[in-house]
């Protein structure tokens, strides 16, 4: 019979010596694994198995749970407290032939027990998609265009009217409307001959330009003059309302009379002495904001370049891994401000599926980007060494403040240091893209990797992460992290 096993995921040791295992490859990126377990290694489990047995059955004469093997073999006999422990050992012993064969799994097996369901040697077969392994052309070369990072004066000249602006004083002036001027207007309003209180005023000063209610309002004022009567319609705003009916008449037109950048204003305005402080400081928001900008559009475009290198269909397993991931992150990123996921789709107005859905694009990305760094370390030969493994346990023990031998254990028996190492070979597969990737900016200038990086930013990436790592048997693996500059993120195990 074939059954299909959830298998335990975290830091599950695996003790059973005496399992034998092969492995044979299959189409559609597939294996079997084929497990034999000698009968004397499922003693254990089945003990185990009856002493569980044996709390939920009622036999005169006994206390639950108090209750003989021996009785219990006579009264059930032992092939359904063997059925049981198997049932708790195949994942294990399955687990340890994943393991042993480093076999990169990313779904759930089908679990054919081939011989010993009931009695003697256990004999099973195990068939489990595997990541699929691609080969991939151009890696070096993908072309990136950002943002200019460069701060123009004229940039900084508009930031500093904008301030200037926040102190002016509007007087009149007698010529046609225009953006940036304060039509002092009478306004009625109307829909369906209802009037609209909230819409209807006298003397109201109505910028002009913003859009503040409907575009028709600025479009009507912009260009008219002093005892101009405009009368118009709009579409209202809510659907299947009545279309909104205006009047408005022009009393006055006003012009921001914009103060003079002295170091007096600057005082006023600011909490600088100078305006040269003030307009380095602009500057400084200015540049950081543009790096921040040219930063983003960078991890997006290279991420996106690479997950096209990607020609292979992406298993849906590790699509739906990456999407779990995700909400994983987003639930405990809600968490830590007290809210659920559930308490955030409510407040939002999304719907649950449609949530979910809108992940898949992303998951989608992740997951391909993950299969190209696999491939680009493989072709570049990027793979991580021992000695990258042992600095990576070394940080990660001392990030966790216990003994490297004590960690080092701990992810040999949860079958984890395939994870590492995978890790570190893509994150070295992506330092090497990013070495390659051209970058431009959109005047043309043409600009480094380091012209990038912030003047404060920690560039010692070799740690900066949770050293989290999952063998990846319940089919979501070590999902894609595409580095430590992308948009994708670590799964946490």
């Amino acid at each position: 019979q074939t059954r299909r096993f959830g298998l335990a995921r975290h830091g599950m040791p695996i003790h059973f010596a005496t399992v034998k295992s092969t492995v044979e490859p299959l189409e559609e990126n597939k294996v079997k694994l084929a497990v034999n377990v000698e009968e004397a290694e499922l003693a254990d489990a089945i003990d185990v198995a009856f002493k569980r047995i044996a709390g939920q059955v009622r036999i005169p004469g006994f206390r639950p749970g108090k209750v003989p093997r021996k009785v219990l073999e006579a009264r059930i006999g032992i092939e359904a407290a063997r059925g049981d422990a198997l049932q708790d050992a195949i994942p294990h012993f399955y687990s340890q032939a994943v393991v042993e064969h480093d076999v990169d799994v990313i779904d759930q097996p089908d679990i054919d027990i081939t011989d010993g369901e009931l009695s003697g040697d256990l004999s099973f077969d195990a068939v489990v998609a595997v990541r699929p392994t691609i080969t991939v052309n151009g890696h070096g070369g993908i072309v990136t265009t950002v943002p200019d990072i460069e701060v123009s004066a004229e940039a900084i000249d508009e930031q500093v009217d904008t301030l200037r602006k926040q102190f002016a004083e509007y007087v009149s002036v007698e010529r046609p409307i225009e953006d940036g001027d304060k039509a002092i207007i009478d306004i009625e309003t109307s829909s369906g001959r209802e009037p609209i209180e909230q819409l209807t005023a006298e003397d109201f000063a109505f910028e002009v330009g913003l859009g503040a209610v409907v575009e028709e309002i600025d479009e009507q004022l912009r260009g008219a003059k002093i005892g101009d009567n405009l009368e118009f319609s709009a579409d209202h705003p809510a659907e299947g309302e009545e279309p909104l009916e205006f009047k408005i008449v022009v009393k006055d037109v006003t012009e921001p009379a914009m103060p003079e950048v002295t170091d007096e204003w600057a005082k006023e305005a600011s909490e600088f002495e100078t305006a040269d402080e003030l307009r380095a400081d602009i500057e400084k928001r200015l540049s950081q904001s543009s790096l921040m900008q040219a930063q983003m559009a960078y991890q997006q475009q290279v991420a996106e370049g690479l997950a096209e290198l990607c020609e292979v269909e992406v298993p849906d397993s590790l699509v739906s891994g990456q999407m779990q991931s995700q909400i994983e992150d987003m639930s405990m990123r809600l968490q830590a401000l007290g809210m659920s996921l559930d308490q955030y789709l409510q407040m939002t107005g999304t719907d649950p599926e449609t949530y979910i859905e809108s992940l898949r694009e992303g998951a989608e990305q992740s997951a391909k980007v993950d299969l190209v760094l696999r491939a680009i370390a493989s072709q570049e030969d990027l793979i991580a060494t021992d000695d990258d493994v042992d600095e990576e346990l070394n940080a990660a023990a001392e990030q966790l403040d216990r003994d490297i031998a004590e960690v080092r254990e701990q992810f040999e028996n949860s079958g984890q240091l395939s994870a590492v190492r995978s890790d570190l070979s893509k994150r070295k597969a992506y330092e090497w893209v990013l070495d390659h990737v051209s970058i431009s900016t959109e005047s043309g200038a043409k600009l480094e990797r380091a012209d990038l990086e912030s003047p404060e930013e920690d560039h010692d990436h070799d740690h900066d992460h949770d050293h989290d790592h999952d063998h990846g048997d319940d089919g979501e693996g070590d999902d894609t992290e595409a580095a430590d500059d992308t948009e994708t993120s670590e799964e946490e195990s």
